[in-house]
């Protein structure tokens, strides 16, 4: 089982990107996905969770609706698209997800998924 992030890059700020995660040997529509970011001396943190068909999708508040949640469930891929982008976006994303979980809940972002992919560098500059 592998997953994959792509999509990241340099941009100025109040552009966009889409970021995408695609999957081998998982269902991604059978899981909830998450997204977390890693930005250079700080703890990893989360940024959205999707939950499968019907479960919603949550975020963290510093998103503030720019990073709509996606799915492609004919591509098996969960994209994060990106707007307003700010310099403190400025970090490596990665999607994680895990067999045992369909829906995100209060404590998604603490939830140890089993799945996480190789993350992707996004760049923000002011």
């Amino acid at each position: 089982v592998q997953l994959q992030a792509s999509g990241g890059g340099s941009v100025q700020a109040g552009g966009s990107l889409r970021l995408s995660c695609s999957a081998s040997g998982l269902t991604l529509d059978r899981v909830a996905v998450t997204w977390f970011r890693q930005a250079p001396g700080r703890e990893r943190e989360g940024v959205a969770c999707t939950g499968t068909s019907g479960y919603g999708t949550w975020y963290e508040d510093f998103v503030k609706g720019r990073f709509p949640v996606s799915r492609d469930n004919a591509r098996n891929t969960v994209y994060l698209q990106m707007n307003n982008l700010e310099s403190g976006d400025t970090a490596v994303y990665y999607c994680a997800a895990d067999e045992g979980f369909t829906v995100c809940g209060a404590t998604w972002a603490s939830t140890p998924y089993d799945v996480w992919g190789r993350g992707t560098q996004v760049t923000v500059s002011s």
